[in-house]
């Protein structure tokens, strides 16, 4: 049975669904299919903390399904633009999944092209099985191209 570790960007994931198809993305069906397929040893969700009462809800619901949730502050800069990128966080973790010997799979939820020399190492350097779940037109070609399986995000993935 396979081994997987699941990392979501899930600011990424927000706004690449809801930019594409208008509609939120669906963690429950996503675990569920992904449950089918092996063992899922760890599940990580990495999102912005604004302190309102809709994200706090929406990270609860991600707790109750099975990810553990990581949360940075959410930074307004004082020329308008805001702060809150998980890139470096999501790469230590996943090359440390990746070194512990316990996964054989990891996956991936994003279109960030930032990703791709990440998947290309943990493949290379351990064997590691990499997967992609994007949306297909807002997902980086190098990601892609990274990736062992790159998933499309349609609407069996949305709510």
């Amino acid at each position: 049975m396979k081994k997987i570790a699941i990392f979501v960007d899930v600011q990424n994931i927000y706004y690449t669904t809801r930019d594409a198809y208008g509609r939120p993305f669906n963690y429950r069906s996503f675990w569920k299919k992904i449950a089918q397929q092996g063992d899922i040893v760890s599940a990580m969700a990495y999102a912005i903390h604004k302190g309102d009462d809709q994200q706090i809800k929406f990270q609860d619901a991600l707790k109750h399904i099975g990810f553990d949730v990581k949360l940075k502050p959410y930074i307004q800069r004082s020329d308008g633009s805001a702060k809150g990128d998980w890139d470096v966080g999501i790469t230590i973790d996943v090359m440390e999944a990746a070194a512990s010997g316990d996964i054989d799979t990891i996956i991936l939820l994003s279109g960030d092209g930032d990703f791709d020399l990440l998947l290309k190492k943990v493949n290379q350097a351990y064997g590691i099985t990499t997967e992609v779940f994007g949306v297909p037109k807002l997902t980086a070609g190098s990601l892609v191209e990274a990736a062992c399986h790159f998933h499309p995000v349609r609407q069996e993935y949305l709510l």
